[in-house]
């Protein structure tokens, strides 16, 4: 089955984006389903790296299940509050504080999406964010602010 689809990385990552936008898409292996329907063949391996060079990461949809999503597909559904809200209520395990700093803990892989979502949210009380794979570092506005705005992840995460 051949398709108008050029063998490039920047045209799978294209469809990778659409088919993530349109289907509930739960798998890798799923996703490979997909892609060699429309004439694409890709490894685990090159899948892996392009969910991730793409951004895509695993949110619970409506109906409970694990599905990918982008950034693009999260950002059109809710405004950043709520967006900041919802991620650290799924991915945030733990923050602690100190002078200005705080450090935020999430699942392998979660930090960077985290951060673009705290960075996106514009808080007066942070500054900037430093994230690795599974920590974020979140600079204080306050010298003195650390602890409290460790609070306050923990208190989006919880919907307070």
């Amino acid at each position: 089955m051949s398709h108008a689809v050029p063998q490039t990385k920047a045209a799978r990552q294209a469809l990778i984006r659409t088919l993530i936008d349109v289907s509930a898409v739960e798998s890798q292996t799923q996703l490979a389903v997909l892609l060699e329907e429309r004439g694409i063949h890709a490894t685990q391996a090159t899948l892996s790296r392009d969910l991730d060079e793409i951004g895509a990461v695993k949110v619970r949809n409506a109906d409970g299940r694990l599905t990918y999503a982008t950034q693009a597909i999260l950002e059109s559904m809710e405004d950043t509050g709520a967006r900041l809200n919802r991620l650290c209520a799924e991915l945030l395990h733990s923050a602690a504080g100190s002078a200005n700093l705080t450090v935020l803990r999430t699942p392998a892989g979660a930090a960077q999406f985290l951060a673009m979502a705290i960075d996106t949210h514009d808080d007066p009380d942070v500054l900037g964010t430093v994230a690795g794979d599974d920590t974020i570092l979140v600079i204080a506005a306050d010298p003195l602010g650390g602890e409290r705005l460790a609070q306050k992840f923990l208190d989006r995460a919880s919907g307070l």
